[in-house]
C-alpha cells in the first residue's frame, strides 16, 4: 500500500500546543463507570475507537483522542478496541489473525461490557483498517448498537496493492512473506489481516470465491444478508473521511465505496451494490445519513481541527440533532 512508514495514528504533533484533560491510562478508561445504568438524554454516549493497522490501543493517538472527547463532551466514556493481553499483542493482532474472529472476540466483548451494555447507543470512530472492522460489528452484532459511525481513510471497497515495509519494521515483513503462499491461499486468509481486504477487480472472481471477510461484509455473495443491510441503514450517521493524497491506501477513492479498476473509477452511486442497495448505504443516502468528507492531506493527516469537527458534529448526548449532508459527489 504505497509507503514504508507504517498506518499509524499519531495525533501527538497535531495536538502540541492543545491544552486538553489529563491523559487517563487504558484501564483508567475502562473502569470509568459514570453511563452505567443511565439512560438520560443528556449523557454523552460511549465512544468505541478501533485504530488502524501497525498502532495498538495504549499509542498516544489513541489516549490523546480519548482526552479530547471528554475534553469536548464531558462525561464521555471512551473504549479503546484490544486485541491481545497487552498493547505489544494488540499491535500484532492488527498485522496478523483472523479477522473474522476478531470482530466476534469484540462483539463479545461489547455485549459484555457493563457499561457499554447498559447504555442506549454508542458511539464509534475507526481509523484506517479499524473503519471497516466496525463496520463489521455493525452488520454482524450491534449490541450495543451503533448510532454515528466515523471511519478515517477505511478500506471499505478493499485495497489493491500491499503496503511496503521499512527496513526495520519485521513484524511488517514477516507478515508480507505470508504473501508469498498466495493471497487466496486458506493459509493467508485466515492469517494475514491486509489480505482479508484486498480486492482486485480484474482478479474479482478469485476474491469472491476466497475472501475471508471482506467480500462478506459487503455482502457481495448471493444470497444477501438483509440482516447486514438492516443492521447498517440503522445508522444515524455513516461518516466516510477519505485522504486526497493518500499515498498508503491504494485506491484511496476506496475509502468513499468506489470501485477502481486500473484508471477507471465507478463512484458508489453508480454502483450496482447501491442501485440495489446490498447494504443499506442507499437508504443511508436517501434519507440524508450518508457523509462524505474529505481531507487534503496523506494516510491520517488529522489536525486537531478535524478531530475537534469530527467530535462536535457526531457524537455527544443521545438527544442531540443532526444536520444533512451539504457535499453529494457524483464524482470523485
Amino acid at each position: 500500500m504505497g509507503r514504508a512508514s507504517p498506518l499509524r495514528l499519531t495525533l501527538s504533533a497535531a495536538l502540541a500546543g492543545v491544552s486538553l484533560a489529563a491523559i487517563l491510562p487504558q484501564a483508567a478508561l475502562s473502569s470509568n463507570s459514570g453511563l452505567a445504568g443511565q439512560t438520560s438524554d443528556d449523557n454523552p454516549l460511549p465512544l468505541v475507537i478501533w485504530h488502524g493497522l501497525g498502532d495498538d490501543y495504549a499509542s498516544e493517538g489513541m489516549k490523546e483522542l480519548a482526552s479530547l472527547a471528554e475534553d469536548i463532551h464531558p462525561g464521555t466514556f471512551v473504549y479503546t478496541v484490544a486485541l491481545g493481553k497487552d498493547a505489544s499483542a494488540d499491535r500484532s493482532a492488527s498485522w496478523l489473525g483472523n479477522v473474522t474472529n476478531q470482530v466476534q472476540t469484540v462483539c463479545d466483548a461489547l455485549a459484555a461490557h457493563p457499561i457499554l451494555s447498559t447504555a442506549p447507543a454508542i458511539d464509534a470512530i475507526g481509523f484506517s483498517q479499524g473503519g471497516q472492522f466496525l463496520r463489521a460489528y455493525v452488520e454482524r452484532c450491534n449490541r450495543p448498537p451503533v448510532r454515528s459511525l466515523v471511519t478515517y481513510g477505511s478500506q471499505h471497497n478493499g485495497i489493491a496493492e500491499f503496503r511496503a515495509c521499512g527496513s526495520s519494521d519485521w513484524l511488517c515483513k514477516g507478515a508480507m512473506l505470508l504473501l508469498h503462499h498466495n493471497t487466496w491461499s486458506n493459509f493467508v486468509q485466515s492469517r494475514l489481516v491486509p489480505a482479508q481486504y484486498f480486492r482486485d477487480p480484474a482478479d474479482y472472481q478469485s476474491y469472491l470465491d476466497n475472501s475471508n471477510f471482506l467480500a462478506d461484509i459487503n455482502n457481495e455473495r448471493e444470497p444477501k444478508n438483509v440482516d447486514y443491510r438492516r443492521n447498517l441503514a440503522s445508522l444515524t450517521n455513516l461518516v466516510l473521511y477519505m485522504f486526497e493524497r493518500d499515498t498508503v491506501v491504494i485506491p484511496r477513492h476506496t475509502s468513499w465505496f468506489a470501485e477502481v479498476n486500473g484508471t477507471d473509477v465507478v463512484p458508489l452511486r453508480k454502483r450496482k451494490m447501491y442501485r440495489d442497495d446490498w447494504l443499506g448505504l442507499r437508504e443511508l443516502d436517501d434519507r440524508g445519513s450518508l457523509w462524505f468528507r474529505s481531507l487534503s492531506g496523506d494516510h491520517m493527516d488529522i489536525t486537531i481541527d478535524d478531530l475537534n469537527t469530527t467530535i462536535k458534529d457526531f457524537f455527544g448526548p443521545l438527544d442531540r440533532k443532526f444536520g444533512k449532508p451539504t457535499f453529494a459527489p457524483d464524482e470523485l
